[in-house]
């Protein structure tokens, strides 16, 4: 029996969108902050076939953790994980085309860059999430092609690389971006907020964020897989 929000969503979709929700493959790289509530969301929605990508631990594998939550909203989802960052290094051990759908929500700007360049070269469709921190105005979130945003330092520095290096994203794709910024205040930090040796941002302090507007970030990303398969099912 369907769980009563399928019910809802399906009310909204129809039946034939619905299906496609379900049979949709999708693989969101980084699974924190925005990466996390756009996984819930999607699983929520009826996606049943994720692969969730993410090297981080807290106290356990993240993404496992984020897989035991939502075996629980949905025991019959299909939800395969691997307990690592995407880098250049082990970029190629990924199969981008067996997925629909990619949701980028990478933090480090070199795996971010080839994962971005590599996508475009795959069949999935990208989504890409630009910076989520130092934000707190969810009123400036919204949602433009990648070479259309603007305000946002990641998206100019991610356009900076590209440029430099002559190697492009071969199409268009949709960035969920804020142009606001703030500044983080001089506080010494009292835990240990670096990650692990073996991650692409090891040593970096940390910007300030709000869970409101990851959050915001993170639905916006599951609603463009969303409104791109309903969409496509209605076109047809």
């Amino acid at each position: 029996m369907q769980p009563e929000y399928y019910q809802r969503t399906e009310l909204l979709v129809g039946s034939l969108a619905m299906q496609e929700l379900r049979r949709a493959r999708v693989a969101v790289f980084g699974v924190g902050g925005v990466g996390s509530w756009a996984v819930e969301s999607l699983v929520r929605s009826g996606i049943e076939h994720l692969t969730l990508v993410d090297f981080d631990t807290v106290g356990q594998p993240k993404a496992e953790v984020l897989r035991q939550r939502m075996l629980e909203i949905n025991p019959e989802a299909c939800i395969e994980i691997r307990n690592e960052a995407y880098t250049p290094l082990n970029g190629s051990t990924f199969d981008l085309s067996a997925y629909d759908y990619i949701i980028d929500a990478i933090d480090s700007i070199d795996c971010k860059a080839h994962l971005i360049i590599e996508s475009c070269r795959s069949k999935a469709v990208l989504f890409s999430s630009m910076g989520a921190a130092l934000k707190i105005d969810p009123s400036r979130i919204g949602i433009a092609e990648f070479w259309k945003v603007k305000g946002c330092p990641l998206a100019a520095s991610l356009r900076r690389r590209f440029k430099k290096s002559g190697v492009f994203p071969r199409r268009k794709f949709k960035c969920v971006y804020s142009d606001e910024l703030l500044k983080n205040h001089d506080l010494t930090l009292t835990e240990d907020h670096t990650t692990t040796s073996a991650s692409p941002t090891a040593g970096k302090r940390p910007n300030g964020t709000v869970a409101h507007i990851t959050a915001i970030f993170g639905f916006t990303l599951a609603s463009l897989v969303v409104r791109h398969i309903v969409d496509k099912t209605n076109s047809e």
